[in-house]
């Protein structure tokens, strides 16, 4: 489990910086076609900061309202405030605020920018289709993402695709893109920024996806430490992938916070997803188990 660990922040931290590489390369190309030199890099952080900033302090806020997430009072489900609150004993982290989606999915997830302003979101569906031990499962991989501050690095990947984003959209509308006279002679830089401006959301997305993953993996195996029982966990991963219901109020902005793909298992673009496929997220936890 501690080797799982390791290996996934350092392969995250990896990621993570290919992720800033290209978004000063886009800075840098935007400064070179518009004759701002390294003005260019500057413009890339200012517009990154600006857009962490309102992640930051209102990201939490954002994605519980457009999960239909609602807030609970401990005699509203004294059972789930029970669980949690436990999880978090053993974790040594502040209980977060709770929430219940009402949805027949399986699902949860967690939010906010440090362990003191977490809040974890349930769906009715776990509540009532998993047992005990699984739904232990699912909120300790889900405390463990707050415990990694994994929420607050997600956050950041989530803005610097963002940032990539819009930089690739400035470069395609730069004046090197309009025939510039002064341009049109440096042919190789221009082939090389159109590559880069159709090529980099698209790069960093697959980078995103790629990091999202990592951490699925490093949730399952601290979750996993937390409980002691890796077979909950993995059991809970079975049913969902059994039942593959997607959830109502999904959308692509927010799945990477879910414990499971939000979108259920049947489109194409769950190639593209997220999550890991439950079925490798499953065979790693057995492992663990084994070697328990």
């Amino acid at each position: 489990m501690y080797s799982a660990i390791a290996a996934n922040k350092r392969k995250s931290i990896f990621l993570t910086t290919i992720f800033i590489a290209v978004l000063i390369l886009l800075g840098w190309l935007i400064g070179r076609t518009t004759g701002y030199g390294n003005n260019g890099v500057i413009i890339a952080v200012i517009i990154s900061l600006i857009m962490t900033l309102i992640s930051f302090f209102a990201g939490d806020t954002i994605a519980l309202a457009a999960s239909g997430a609602k807030p609970i009072e401990k005699k509203d489900n004294a059972y789930l405030y029970r669980i949690i609150e436990n999880l978090c004993i053993t974790t040594g982290l502040p209980t977060p605020k709770i929430y219940v989606i009402k949805d027949e999915s399986i699902n949860a997830f967690a939010t906010g920018r440090s362990p003191a302003r977490a809040s974890v979101a349930v769906t009715v569906g776990a509540l009532q289709k998993l047992t005990n031990e699984e739904l232990e499962g699912v909120l300790s991989h889900e405390l463990s993402h707050i415990k990694n501050y994994d929420i607050r690095f997600m956050m950041m990947v989530g803005v610097m695709v963002g940032a990539i984003a819009l930089l690739a959209n400035m470069l395609w509308h730069t004046r090197i893109f309009r025939g510039g006279r002064d341009d049109r002679n440096n042919s190789l830089f221009l082939i090389f920024g159109i590559i880069a401006a159709l090529l980099a959301p698209l790069v960093a997305e697959l980078i995103k996806l790629a990091v999202s993953r990592r951490r699925e993996f490093l949730a399952d195996a601290s979750g996993a430490l937390i409980t002691r029982f890796p077979d909950g966990l993995a059991n809970a991963l079975e049913k969902i992938g059994r039942e593959n219901l997607p959830l109502h109020h999904a959308n692509a902005a927010t799945a990477h916070l879910f414990f499971s793909n939000p979108f259920g298992g049947k489109k194409i673009m769950n190639l593209f997803s997220t999550h890991p496929p439950v079925g490798d997220r499953v065979k790693a936890l057995r492992q663990m188990a084994k070697e328990a």
